[in-house]
């Protein structure tokens, strides 16, 4: 059995122990759960509120029926005798004696001693009583300002106050309050209900309102799967070329201003690792494919000299080169296919280390010395070729306007910068008639592109056949040769030139046209003043 591949086994290592869920559902649920805790708080507190409002109700009734008794100052016998008159209605209505028992306010006189008193030959009734019973010190009860809780039969809650006559005799009053609690019951039903209705309707609508919201981020998941599977089908098939990395998250159906901040950065910072892939991507695709082509034109760049050198050496071991003259013929032959292999493989890893972008040491150089060199070495090849240098300070020795002697300086390094001008004096050598005259300057100037800066421009022209505009858009590709070319050429001499220029932070641009000659202008940067 195959192990299952790191990044695999980790997720799963990950999605194993733990339970994952919708982020949709969570949020509802999150906001369910706050929803509840915030309607039991506000129940407590309006539970609270309306207890106490009701609650001070009866205490504010009992403390208005202590004042009115205690200002009026009232005896006994004064009580007596409202009781006779309340005895004479009752008797003309039957219905009040029922009345009086069921009303919630009991009052029952009482003696100093605390024990209940007959009112007109009548006993004290079960509730007074009770409450006098309940009251274990009448003067503490009249001498607190506020009425207290009393459970006269040990279930029925009241609040209870006292007076004192003017006699000295006490009343005891108190108000059944078990009704609040029935208030109390049916608010708390009331605001239950209430509160499961709404949070049945707010859930609800935070789960859709959730949905619509999120609903960029499902088309980011989409998206991403998408793209992930087809580079594990192009991964399985070994290929890359049908991976669609072209899909991006689309904005939201809503404005601009119904969109969620945090949700529409991640769509953006998507989009743009997705450009970012794609764009690497295609990169890699292209040098992929430079380097199929690259190595494919070198291979077949050197298996030319090498299937000739192959062929003078089986011509010479079997015996068919029996004259001096075909022999010396067959060993100059190899000898020149060897120095051009040399030669390519020389430009081969001269390109290979700039595309690596080696570490440059840039000094100031001076670029008329190099370029006089390379034309000396072409006058020695070529002397029959008229040549023609351009210098500040002209070729005397008088100094110029660029330094001493007439010294052009740029700031380069100077292997590569002499690899410069070698090729493109190499490639008037190589590529035009020997009666084409060569023109080679050299002249610093202000940079057009960064004020305060200086260039150094050097520019090899010819007056050979020129190019064709189709064949001057490709001089810089790696072994392009015009038809009827020079087989001494390997096709990567302008590569070089390029490379190497902008290896160093120039420029470098070709003008031709054909029977109008070539021109090659070679721009760098030059040392501070």
């Amino acid at each position: 059995m195959s192990a299952a591949p790191p990044a695999q086994a980790s997720e799963n290592a990950s999605a194993g122990p733990c339970h994952t869920g919708s982020l949709r559902a969570k949020m509802t649920a999150s906001g369910i759960v706050m929803l509840a805790i915030g309607i039991v708080v506000a129940t407590c507190i309006s539970l609270m509120g309306v207890q106490h409002y009701l609650v001070s109700s009866i205490d504010a009734k009992l403390k208005s029926a202590r004042e009115q008794i205690g200002r009026v100052e009232l005896t006994v016998e004064d009580v007596k005798a409202f009781a006779s008159m309340a005895g004479m209605r009752d008797a003309l209505n039957p219905n009040v004696a029922e009345a009086t028992d069921t009303d919630p306010t009991v009052f029952a006189p009482v003696d100093r001693r605390g024990r209940p008193m007959r009112m007109l030959g009548h006993e004290p009734s079960a509730k007074q009583r009770a409450l006098a019973r309940a009251v274990e010190e009448p003067l503490d009860l009249v001498r607190n300002p506020e009425p207290v809780d009393l459970r006269p039969d040990g279930d029925t809650p009241y609040r209870a106050t006292a007076v004192r006559l003017a006699d000295g005799q006490i009343v005891l009053m108190a108000t059944e309050v078990g009704a609040v609690g029935e208030i109390m019951h049916k608010v708390l039903r009331l605001e239950l209900f209430v509160g499961v209705a709404l949070m049945a309707g707010l859930g609800t609508a935070m789960f859709y309102v959730a949905r619509r919201r999120l609903r960029p981020m499902e088309d980011m998941v989409e998206t991403a799967s998408a793209i992930a599977e087809g580079c594990e089908k192009q991964g399985a098939a070994g290929g890359g070329a049908g991976i669609d990395l072209s899909r991006r998250v689309a904005a939201g159906r809503g404005g601009k201003h119904t969109r969620v901040l945090e949700v529409e950065r991640l769509r953006l910072a998507l989009n743009a690792m997705l450009h970012q892939v794609e764009a690497a991507f295609l990169t890699r695709e292209h040098a992929t494919a430079h380097l199929r082509r690259f190595v494919a034109d070198a291979s077949h760049e050197l298996r030319t000299p090498l299937a000739a050198i192959r062929g003078y050496l089986q011509l010479y071991e079997r015996g068919m080169l029996r004259d001096e003259e075909e022999r010396a013929r067959a060993l100059a032959r190899m000898t020149a296919e060897t120095e051009r292999m040399a030669r390519l493989v020389d430009e081969l890893l001269a390109l290979a280390r700039l595309d690596q972008r080696p570490e440059l040491r840039p000094c100031p150089v001076d670029v008329a010395r190099l370029a006089e060199e390379a034309l000396a070495d072409l006058a020695a090849q070529q002397p029959d070729r008229e040549i023609v240098f351009d210098r500040p300070g002209g070729t005397d020795g008088a100094d110029g306007p660029d330094g001493a002697d007439g010294a052009v300086l740029a700031l380069a390094d100077e292997p590569v910068l002499r690899q410069v001008v070698g090729n493109l004096v190499s490639n008037v050598r190589v590529h035009t008639p020997v009666g084409a005259a060569v023109r080679v300057s050299v002249h610093t100037g202000p940079d057009p592109a960064h004020a305060g800066h200086d260039i150094c421009v050097l520019r090899v022209q010819d007056e050979g056949p020129g190019m064709r505009p189709e064949d001057a858009a490709r001089v810089f590709d790696r072994f392009f040769r015009t038809d009827g070319a020079s087989s001494e050429g390997s096709g990567l001499g302008m590569s070089v030139v390029k490379a190497g220029v902008e290896a160093q932070g120039g420029e470098v641009h070709v003008t031709t046209a054909p029977n109008a000659g070539f021109r090659a202008t070679v721009t760098l940067p030059a040392p501070p003043r």
